[in-house]
Order: structure tokens, then C-alpha cells, then sequence
């Protein structure tokens, strides 16, 4: 299996890149400057993760070689066996191919995902649940650490708010795809005549900054508001205002106003929460002045590429028929069980595809 030449998955550059980042830590002097440290710290693990799956790829390739060659030679019945690792191989290109459309500046780093239901009351606020529990097992089957940054129950059922952190490579590249209005139809379990109810709640995917990304809050432009966390966590976040709310108002570079809410509940005290709160401020800022260049850019260039913010991009339909429709792609899936089970690979992939396509 010969390696690319040029582009993404040159992995031949990739090793000589990786090499020369390891030698830079060597110097005595490394840690003396900590922001570029930690920048070089990041692309070595990020050129390792592509030389680590490029090489299980190679060697897939040749574990596989070998059982056709001994099946061929001694007559020996493999099928089986070739079957799998045929199938893994297979697994393994496709998961390399998938990650090889995310050639974005952002799109390596940690993603934060929060859901918000739409008008409807207990309804919306239960699909909107029903979608946390979606992206989180989404993000357990993709080898993402998922961590609940804040929780806000419904009334009666369902979520008021919730927010989700997906730890790991990719993670933003990847979920950047959710972004939008999620519909869902169904015979409402809250409906006693048995009704058939249409659902609407907001999914809004943003990177999670770090130190090397320079983002201005200005105090005066930050609201803090404390409330009792509630739910899980114990006596303490119930008898104690441990749960934060902060509200930024303030101008993007466009010269408009903006007004920009964080919650963070699930840290035991105060200060903590205050300070996850304010990474997720500064975050959702960056992901909008982002989405300003982003829309900048399109317009020179005459794309229409890019679904804004608000539209609906995805029907889940449970009753009259199951149904699962992507409306940017037209990808359509029957198996609506496994979707809320976290498949959503196939969504992602078209989207990445289109994208890629358009670019």
C-alpha cells in the first residue's frame, strides 16, 4: 500500500514533520515559553494520530495479504477470517478517508455542543432530551471523553437546556455537522387523544478554545447570575448557589450586538463553574466571528455552500412511517432506533462530503 505523495495523508512528510516537532522538545529551553510549547505539543499529537492510523492501516492492509496468500498456498479455509479483517480494513480506510475531509483550522479541537428546545412545552423539552442522549452516546461510540457541563431539567419532562463537552481529536471537525434545527414527529406520549405532534429544538456545535486562542472580555460586558444547580450532584448543589449564568453583551466585528448566555451547573463549587461558564463565553464568541468570516468569504467566492444557523437540517419522523432525513444531503436512514442510538456517521460523512465537494 503506497502512501500519498502530496496532500492530507502524505505521511512520509508527516513522519519528517514529526520528527523535527521532537527534536524542538529537546532543547533545554522548550519550557521556557509555555504557549508555544503547548502549540507544539498539540501538532505532535496530532501528526502522531495521523502516522499511528495511517500505519494501522498498513499493517490491516498486510495482515490481510497474508491470510489470502495462505488460503491460496495450503488451501486452507479462511473465508471467515478474511471476511473480518477485510471488513476492519475496510472500517479503518473509511474512518482515515472521513477524517481527511477535516482540513479546518478549528476542526481538531475539543467541540461544545448545547440543545435548546423549541416552542412546544413539555413536548419540545423531551425531544430535546431525547437528542442529549443521542450525541452522547454518539460520542461514547466515537472514542470521545463526554462530559455534561450543564444540565437544566423541564417542568415535567425533557431538558430546559443542557451542554456537552466531546473531549478529543476531531471533535469539533466532526459535530460541526449538527449544527441547526432538529424536527421531530411522533403520536405524543403527552397527548392522551393520541395525537400526532411535530417537534422542534436547536443544536449549536462550537470549538472549545485554549490558551494559544486570545479572546477580549471586558468585565463590564459580563452579567453573573447564581442559582442552585439542582439535579445530580448531591446536598451541596442543591442547598448551595454553586450554579452560574453568564451573560455577554458586547459587538462583534461587524459592529453588531450580540448577546451571549452560558450555564455551567456540574462542577461542585462556584468558582469552577464561573470559570468552565467563561471558556464557554469566550468559545461561543470565537465560533461567531468565525461564522462571520465563513460568510464573507462565500460571498466573494459565490458560495451558497453553508447552512446557516436556525435552519432546519434534519426530520426524525416516528409515526405515520420511521424515517430519518438529512435535508442538506437527502441522506435518508430507516432504522430511526439506531440513529437515537448515536448512528449518525452516515449524516456526517454526506455532510463532510458535500462540504468537500463545494470547496
Amino acid at each position: 500500500m503506497r502512501t500519498r505523495s502530496g496532500g492530507i495523508f502524505d505521511v512520509e512528510r508527516r513522519r519528517a514533520r514529526l520528527s523535527d516537532l521532537n527534536e524542538r522538545r529537546l532543547d533545554p529551553d522548550y519550557w521556557s515559553h509555555p504557549k508555544e510549547a503547548q502549540m507544539v505539543e498539540k501538532e505532535i499529537a496530532e501528526e502522531k494520530s495521523w502516522v499511528d492510523a495511517w500505519e494501522n492501516v498498513l499493517r490491516r492492509t498486510e495482515d490481510l495479504e497474508t491470510l489470502v496468500e495462505m488460503a491460496e498456498e495450503e488451501g486452507d479455509d479462511l473465508d471467515d477470517e478474511i471476511d473480518r479483517e477485510g471488513s476492519a480494513l475496510a472500517e479503518a480506510v473509511e474512518k482515515l478517508e472521513l477524517r481527511g475531509m477535516l482540513s479546518g483550522s478549528d476542526d481538531l479541537r475539543n467541540a461544545i455542543l448545547t440543545i435548546n428546545p423549541g416552542a412546544g412545552g413539555t413536548e419540545s423539552q423531551d425531544w430535546a432530551e431525547m437528542l442529549l442522549r443521542m450525541y452522547t452516546r454518539w460520542g461514547e461510540r466515537a472514542g470521545y471523553k463526554v462530559t455534561m457541563l450543564d444540565y437544566q431539567p423541564g417542568d415535567v419532562a425533557g431538558i430546559k437546556s443542557a451542554s456537552l463537552r466531546f473531549e478529543g481529536s476531531m471533535a469539533f471537525g466532526y459535530l460541526k455537522a449538527e449544527s441547526g434545527v432538529h424536527r421531530l414527529v411522533r403520536i405524543s406520549p403527552f397527548d392522551s387523544s393520541g395525537r400526532r405532534h411535530t417537534s422542534f429544538s436547536s443544536v449549536f456545535v462550537f470549538p472549545e478554545i485554549d490558551d494559544t486562542i486570545e479572546v477580549e472580555v471586558r468585565p463590564d460586558q459580563i452579567e453573573m447570575q447564581r442559582f442552585h444547580s439542582g439535579g445530580k450532584g448531591g446536598q451541596n448543589v442543591n442547598k448551595v448557589e454553586t450554579g452560574v449564568r453568564l451573560i455577554w453583551t458586547g459587538d462583534l466585528s461587524t459592529g453588531e450586538s450580540e448577546r451571549v448566555v452560558a450555564e455551567c451547573t456540574e462542577e461542585r463549587s462556584q468558582l469552577q463553574n464561573r470559570e468552565r461558564a467563561m471558556k464557554m463565553i469566550k468559545s461561543r464568541i470565537y465560533q461567531l466571528e468565525r461564522d462571520i468570516q465563513e460568510a464573507a468569504k462565500n460571498a466573494v467566492e459565490g458560495k451558497k455552500k453553508k447552512i446557516e444557523w436556525g435552519s432546519q437540517i434534519r426530520s426524525y419522523v416516528f409515526q405515520p412511517y420511521t424515517m430519518v432525513n438529512d435535508h442538506r444531503t437527502e441522506t435518508k436512514v430507516g432504522d430511526v432506533q439506531a440513529v437515537m442510538n448515536g448512528d449518525l456517521d452516515q449524516f456526517i460523512k454526506a455532510y463532510l462530503l458535500q462540504e468537500s465537494s463545494a470547496s
